[in-house]
C-alpha cells in the first residue's frame, strides 16, 4: 500500500514537474531578482532615489504636479511617494495627455525633475509583470498562479519521495556525495538540497498565491479571523461633483494632515483612486515599531482634501495584518537583509530545481 502510494506521488511529481518546469524556472530567475529589486535598481538609477545635496527647506508636493502639468502634459496624478529620510527624492507615478504612466523623481529642495521615464518600460515593472503574468495579462496570472500550486504539490510530493525508509539511511539523504557519478551528484543535489530549502520555499510558493487568487487572499482573513473580510481597503467619496475649489495647496494639505493623524516617524504613499467611485488612500508606515510594515490608513475627499476616514493599523484585524505581511514575507524583505539572502538562495537553488529534475528523468529513460 505504502509502496503503490509513494510510486503514484512519484509519477505525479515526475509529469507535473516536467509540464510546470518551464514556468517554474521563470518565476524563481525572476524572483531571485525582485528580492533585491530596491537595491539593484538604486545601484543602476540613484537619480531616481537620492538628491545629491539636502537643502534647509523643502518645496510643497503641489509645487512639483504643477511642474508636471505644464511641463510634462501631465493630466492625472496616479500615486506619490515621499520619505522621511532626507536624502530620498519624492517620486511621482502619473499619466500623460496619451494616458500612459509615467515616472518622475524629484528633488524635494528644489523642486527640480532628476528623471523620467514610462513607468511600463522600467526594468524591475516588466521583470515583475514576467513573474506574476508572464507578460500575458490575466490569462498569465492564471498561469502562474496554477504553476505555483503545483509547485507547491512539488515540494510537498518531494518531501515523500525524499524521506528515507529507515532512519539509519537519513545521514546519507542530508548530505551530497560530490565525488560520485554526475548523475548521482546531480540527483543528491536536487532532493538534498530541495530537503534543506523546502520550509522556506513553501513560505514563499504559499505568499505567492495570495497575490494569484483571490479565494486564497480570502482564505487566509478566514483561517486568522474566523469570518469574511469585514472592511474594504477603498472607502467611497462622499463628494459627487468637483465643487472647484482653489487646489494650490492640495496634496500637501493631504501629506500634512495625515502626518498629524499619524504623529510618528514614517513614509508617506498617497494612492489617487482609479475609479470615479473611491476616495484618496494615504499610507504611513510606522518605522519606529521593530516589527517591520505596519502602515496605517487615511481617507480624503478626492475633491476637496477632507478626512473622510481613520484607520490606524492597530484597528486592523488579524487576517488584514497577516494579508499585509503577505508581500514582505514573499520577497524576504521581512525582517531585512538577513532573511533577503535567504530567500534570494533558495530562489536561485529553486531555478536549478527544474533543470536537475529534467536531467534525473532522462537518466532514467536512457537506462
Amino acid at each position: 500500500m505504502k509502496k503503490t502510494f509513494k510510486k503514484n506521488i512519484g509519477l505525479l511529481h515526475l509529469w507535473l514537474g516536467l509540464g510546470s518546469g518551464l514556468i517554474v524556472f521563470i518565476a524563481a530567475l525572476t524572483g531571485s531578482l525582485l528580492v533585491f529589486e530596491k537595491e539593484i535598481d538604486k545601484a543602476i538609477h540613484p537619480e531616481y532615489y537620492n538628491v545629491s545635496s539636502v537643502g534647509s527647506t523643502k518645496k510643497t508636493i503641489d509645487y512639483c504636479t504643477d511642474i508636471l502639468e505644464k511641463q510634462y502634459s501631465i493630466k492625472k496624478i496616479n500615486r506619490i511617494y515621499t520619505f522621511d529620510d532626507p536624502t530620498r527624492t519624492i517620486q511621482i507615478i502619473a499619466k500623460d495627455s496619451d494616458k500612459k504612466s509615467q515616472f518622475f523623481s524629484f528633488d524635494p529642495y528644489t523642486g527640480k525633475v532628476l528623471a523620467n521615464t514610462p513607468q511600463e518600460s522600467r526594468f524591475f515593472v516588466v521583470v515583475l509583470s514576467l513573474h506574476r503574468q508572464l507578460l500575458l495579462g490575466d490569462s498569465g496570472k492564471i498561469i502562474m498562479g496554477t504553476s505555483c500550486l503545483i509547485f507547491v504539490f512539488m515540494l510537498l510530493s518531494g518531501i515523500v519521495l525524499w524521506w528515507p525508509k529507515k532512519i539509519k539511511n537519513l545521514k546519507q539523504r542530508l548530505t551530497v556525495k560530490w565525488k560520485a557519478s554526475f548523475k548521482r551528484v546531480n540527483w543528491d543535489f536536487h532532493s538534498t538540497f530541495g530537503f534543506y530549502s523546502f520550509l522556506i520555499l513553501l513560505i514563499i510558493s504559499l505568499s505567492g498565491l495570495n497575490f494569484a487568487f483571490d479565494w486564497f487572499q480570502n482564505g487566509i482573513v478566514y483561517l486568522a479571523d474566523g469570518s469574511k473580510p469585514k472592511l474594504s481597503a477603498k472607502v467611497k467619496n462622499p463628494t459627487k461633483i468637483n465643487p472647484k475649489l482653489d487646489k494650490t495647496a492640495f496634496y500637501q494639505s493631504i501629506y500634512e494632515k495625515t502626518d498629524s493623524i499619524f504623529p510618528y516617524t514614517g513614509n508617506i504613499q498617497i494612492r489617487m483612486p482609479v475609479d470615479t467611485i473611491n476616495s484618496i488612500t494615504v499610507l504611513k508606515e510606522n518605522l519606529e515599531k521593530t516589527i517591520p510594515f505596519q502602515s496605517s490608513a487615511a481617507y480624503f475627499d478626492k475633491y476637496t482634501a477632507k478626512n473622510i476616514e481613520v484607520r490606524p493599523y492597530e484597528s486592523f484585524s488579524n487576517g488584514d495584518k497577516l494579508k499585509r505581511l503577505m508581500y514582505p514575507i514573499h520577497t524576504g524583505s521581512i525582517y531585512g537583509y538577513t532573511t533577503k539572502i535567504i530567500a534570494f538562495l533558495v530562489c536561485l537553488f529553486a531555478v536549478t530545481l527544474p533543470i536537475t529534475g529534467l536531467l534525473i528523468w532522462l537518466g532514467r529513460k536512457k537506462k
